[in-house]
Formats: C-alpha cells, structure tokens, sequence
C-alpha cells in the first residue's frame, strides 16, 4: 500500500504548473497491475484506497496553508486535518478498485475485459461520484491533466470525467503489455490519442456579435488585511481607483473586492460606481456579499449597466466549511479564525448580464469546478451566456500551486462549453481563455494589475452542454455491458 501511495502522489506532477500529463498513464497502470495481480476485492480496495489517499494529499496539499497560516490551526492539527481529508477522498479509490474487482469475481471476468472495460470505467465513476456526494471535492479530477494533450479534444463531448475514464484506459492499455494479448492494449492506446488529437480540430461553436473589450483587475490583498476592518477603506479607495481608471465595455473585480455589505459601505461608494458607468458607457461587474435580511447572506457579483440597469448573481454551489458550515462540524469551524458563515444559495439557474452584443455568465470561485452545472445553465437558460466570467480569491492558500490548478480547471470549462472563460482574480490566475481552452492573456501572479483584452463571445451547443454526464455515464453504462456480456460468452 506503501507504493500504492506513493504513486498517487506523483500524479500532482500530471498537473498544473508541472503539466506532465502523460505521468498519469503509467501510475494508473502501475495501480491497475496492483489490483489485477489477484482477484482479491479486500486488497484491491485498501490498494485504490491508498491510491486515492496519496492523490489527494499530494493534490490538495495547499488547503493546509488555509487553515494553519490565515485559520490559525495548530500545525499539527492540520496536517492530521489533510490527512483525514485524504483519508476520505481514499474511499473513492477504494470504490473504484474494490467494485471492478468484486465485479471480476462475481463475472468471472477475463484480464482483458477487467482491465479495459471494468477498471476505467469504475475509475470514473469514482471521480464522478466525489464530485457530488456530500455536495462533492472534484479538484484534481484526473481529466483537468489533459486540458493541452491530446484527450482535451474529448471535452466538447464526454467533460472532464469522460477524460478521466479515457485516462484510465490508456493506463489499462499499458498494463497490458505484461499480458499475452500486448497488441489490443497498443492499438486502443493509439487509437485514442489519435481520436482526441483529431478532435482538438473540430469547431463546436460559432462567433456570436462583436467582441468586447474588457478590464480584469487583480488587486493582491493581502488575505490577514482583506477582512480587516483596519484596512477596509483602503482596499475600499484601491478598487474604486483601479475601476475608474479607464473606461470598457466590461470591467470587473475578484471575489468579495468589496468585502463588506452594501449596508455598511461610505455612502454613496456605490452610486459613484453606478455614475462612472453611465457617464463611460461601461459595465462594471463587482464581487459583494449581500445581506438580504439579518439572517439571509450571499456571496455574490453585483453589476451596473451603462442604462442604469443594475445585476446580481448569488453563488449556488458554496464550499463546505468556508460558506456553510456541514452539521456536527461547528466545533472544526470554532477552532479556527477564518470568517465563516452560513450563506444562501442562489437559484441553480441564473440570467446572464448583457453587454453590447454578448451575455456574461460569472461563476464564483469554487463554482467552476463543477462543470455539469455550468452546462446546466447554458443549457437551460433562456438566452444561453457567450462568454463566462469567474471571479476568485485564492489568496487563502499562499504561494501554492493552487492558483496554476484552478486555472487548468477553468480551461477545461472552456473546453466543456466551447466558450471564453474571463478570470478576475485577487492575486492570480487573472487571464483570458479562448473558447478552445487556450490562455491568451494572463497577469503575473501575486501583483497588482489590469488585464485588458478584446474578446469574442461564442454561441452554439456542445453534446456536453446538451448531456452534461449523461453521456459519459451512458458509455460507461455500455462498456460494463459488454464486459458482462463477454464473459457470459466464455462461460458458455
């Protein structure tokens, strides 16, 4: 279990900022191996259970920075913290290994079907269901490697967990080179590269209206002084300065800029924000939390249009234990002194905000991890959104690579969606991403600064927009069919 572990640690080298997604390949292979030496399901679950531990420790480290450094938890207390997160996240690769072998047995399932149909299929399966369950962690889903290799050009069809079982498939394929029948693992492996490669090529979407020019801002507060009534005109001045200084068909601010209700706010902080962009024929699009009611809070983007039209959008999938606080565990919340709340979710579906020709969709910090919901709103909304807007503030977890993580993840909605993804963030990745996944512009991280760009909004459907998971669930549904269906053939 040792090596089990270890191997899963080495995947956040598959991952942004190292970007050796082809790393994958092998240790899935290498686990897969470990699963298949025997039909064992104990030991191969404990083996996708250290599998998944290492993963997501290696993974998921800098939240360790999060809860020591600006929670002021105890040291030790956060590494047992990450530990027991790990430890959780395991179950995952425990179900997945566990399930694929019992599977084997129950079946009696030959190596080649186990491995090319059952394992990948289970694997993402796996990482499927720790994107939902108990409101889900989907962070280093194996997929968001893949954004700049060959199965990124899946996306527009299967999304980032379809990616994660064609991953799992190409390390199946190599684990079958220690297997008499080496040709099927070969020529599935090329065959799959070259699909994706091919489908890379393959436009989804189309222009829609004219481009507008648009101001990122990226204020790089510091995270002790962002929620320090000390320093609050401060970063109140800095913000109002940064939007003012130049005019654009859409300006906008990280998460929680404004980090105080409209209620406790310089009087008419607001109203000049509203002036200057009537007076410049801009919209301005500005992270808030709202106060609806003494007990009803949200974290959201608030937006003035050059009409005097105003916007607002609420957060709908909050993150547990920083927006809301998961029953029985206010005693971990107490320990700590992050500020915390309990927040209202907005509506799953929510209107765009209009500028000039395009309509702008945000998508708050954490939301734009899950992409399923994302497609949701493109795909139920009344007038579906030309470009998407995310606005995050990862000043939480220092100089980690969280910030390069996020941003792969924000590339793999683009290529969800085939739509431009903007980026205004507190101290990075403030970028632009073309609806192909492609970063056009970024700022340098932890600084201060303006991205300006002109961007052009796209319109059309993807099959991921029009089937979310449905249809990587679909054939996943038909290849554990198959692998069924194969063995009944050689039983008979």
């Amino acid at each position: 279990m040792v090596f089990a572990a270890l191997a899963g640690g080495l995947s956040l080298f598959s991952f942004a900022p190292f970007g050796w997604w082809w790393l994958q390949f092998p240790l899935l292979a290498f686990l897969f191996y470990q699963v298949g030496i025997d039909a064992n399901t104990k030991r191969a679950a404990w083996i996708g259970w250290a599998y998944g531990l290492g993963w997501s420790v290696a993974g998921m480290h800098w939240l360790y920075i999060a809860l020591t450094r600006f929670g002021g938890l105890n040291p030790i207390l956060g590494a047992i913290a990450i530990l027991l997160l790990g430890a959780y996240m395991g179950i995952y690769g425990a179900v997945a290994t566990g399930v694929a072998s019992w599977l084997r047995t129950k079946w009696s399932l030959k190596v080649k079907p186990f491995l090319l149909l059952v394992l990948p299929v289970m694997w993402g399966v796996s990482e499927w269901l720790r994107g939902w369950v108990f409101t889900g962690f989907p962070w280093a889903a194996s997929g968001y490697a893949h954004n700049d290799a060959p199965l990124g050009g899946f996306a527009p069809i299967l999304g980032v967990y379809g990616i994660g079982v064609l991953a799992a498939l190409c390390g199946a394929c190599i684990a079958m080179l220690t297997q008499r029948s080496r040709m099927w693992g070969i020529s599935i492996f090329a065959i799959v590269i070259a699909t994706g490669a091919g489908l890379h090529t393959w436009q989804w979407t189309q222009p829609a209206g004219q481009p507008i020019k648009v101001r990122l801002l990226q204020g790089d507060i510091s995270q002790d002084e962002k929620f320090d009534e000390r320093h609050l005109v401060q970063a109140l001045d800095l913000y109002r300065n940064m939007i003012t200084e130049a005019p654009a068909d859409l300006i906008a601010t990280p998460e929680t800029a404004i980090a105080a209700f409209p209620q406790q706010l310089p009087v008419g902080y607001l109203a000049s924000l509203a002036n200057y962009a009537r007076s410049t024929n801009s919209a301005i699009i500005y992270g808030i939390p709202f106060a609806d009611s003494p007990t009803h809070f949200a974290n959201s983007v608030g937006g003035f249009a050059p009409n005097g039209q105003t916007y607002r959008y609420d957060k709908h999938h909050l993150v547990p234990f920083g927006e809301f606080i998961p029953t029985g565990f206010r005693w971990f919340t107490d320990m700590m002194a992050i500020p915390l709340g309990d927040f209202s979710r907005g509506a799953p579906v929510q209107a765009p905000f209009a500028i000039k020709d395009q309509r702008v969709l945000p998508n708050v910090c954490y939301e734009d991890v899950f992409g399923e919901e994302i497609a949701q709103q493109l795909r139920e909304a009344p007038q579906p959104a030309t470009l998407l807007l995310n606005v995050s503030n990862l000043a939480w977890y220092g100089e980690s690579v969280a910030i390069p993580q996020h941003l792969q993840i924000s590339q793999m909605r683009s290529l969800e969606t085939g739509r431009p993804m903007l980026r205004s963030t507190n101290n990075g990745a403030t970028a632009v991403i073309d609806g192909r996944g492609k970063v056009q512009a970024k700022l340098a991280y932890y600084t201060r600064g303006v991205l300006t760009a002109s961007v052009q909004g796209m319109a059309g459907s993807t099959p991921y927009i029009r089937f979310g998971n449905a249809l990587f669930l679909g054939l996943g549904a038909l290849a554990l069919l198959g692998a069924w269906f194969s063995a009944r053939r050689a039983r008979a």
